[in-house]
């Protein structure tokens, strides 16, 4: 039932991770119902950190050259490195943007949202109030033929910052979904679909790696032979999962806008309130 419970968890973070639905909103919610067996204090935390770092790796492969500024180039006998300066100028950004979370983790404020926030009704909260926001930015957008950054270039550090401060929002509440949270605040600042999403993509990258490393230095790697084959084959089927929910969603909103998702999100938190009322969870 471990891996089975693994191979669940791994393809429902591998599509919330990507999608503004909140991936940690609805890990919490699955383990309502499903947790796992004979494994150590805190196994839950690490799991759930380890199987993000395999969507991440998603995004590393598919943006590989858009994010790595480095490229070997041979002249005539000599192999000379040159440097991407606007991809070295889009990490300056990305940096930017996370700062604000990392202020989170470093005065422990993530620690006391875990403790007072990260439960059903909250999520369920968040889920509701977020879904509203995407319908009417989307309706407000809806005739909007042009906006102001069509391109990852076009970003300046001012958007990087509010960007990173709307992070802040999904680091302390769960269910607000951190690609929702920053996809919400780029959409505000002019900030086209297909860039927001791009930007989030890359934003999550060192947030999640970060995210994975404080959690395995503060639960160790002391991992038993079955801890470890769960991790793993949950990491692995996120990271396929995501592939194809990445692609699917930078197709998708080339013609279509995120309002679905919003209507998503309302109907699942009416679900998740509904449940709590009838002490389901």
């Amino acid at each position: 039932m471990n891996i089975i419970f693994s191979i669940i968890f791994g393809i429902v973070e591998g599509i919330t991770e990507w999608l503004p639905v909140s991936s940690t909103g609805h890990l919490i919610l699955f383990q309502s119902f499903m947790q796992f067996n004979n494994v150590s204090e805190g196994f839950w935390d690490v799991f759930e950190v380890v199987i993000q770092l395999g969507a991440i790796l998603a995004v590393v492969l598919l943006y590989f050259k858009k994010i790595w500024p480095f490229k070997l180039e041979k002249k005539s006998e000599n192999n000379k490195l040159k440097i991407n300066k606007d991809i070295i100028n889009l990490w300056i950004k990305i940096i930017i943007s996370c700062f604000p979370v990392v202020l989170i983790a470093v005065f422990k404020i993530d620690e006391l949202a875990e403790k007072y926030f990260y439960n059903p009704a909250s999520i369920a909260v968040m889920l509701i109030i977020v879904g509203i926001a995407f319908i009417l930015i989307e309706r407000k957008n809806k005739d909007k033929k042009k906006f102001r950054v069509n391109s990852i270039k076009d970003l300046t550090y001012k958007d990087a910052v509010i960007i990173g401060m709307f992070q802040v929002i999904a680091a302390i509440f769960p269910g607000t979904s951190r690609s929702g949270a920053t996809i919400i605040g780029a959409l505000l600042i002019g900030v086209s679909r297909v860039v927001s999403a791009e930007y989030t993509f890359y934003l999550a990258i060192p947030a999640m790696f970060g995210a994975s490393l404080l959690k395995l230095v503060k639960y160790g790697f002391g991992f038993t032979g079955t801890e470890i084959v769960i991790l793993l084959v949950g990491t692995i089927v996120a990271f396929l999962v995501s592939i194809f929910v990445i692609r699917f969603l930078m197709t998708y909103i080339k013609k279509h806008n995120f309002e679905v998702f919003g209507w998503y999100r309302i109907a699942l938190g009416i679900i998740v309130l509904s449940l709590i009322l009838f002490n389901v969870i």
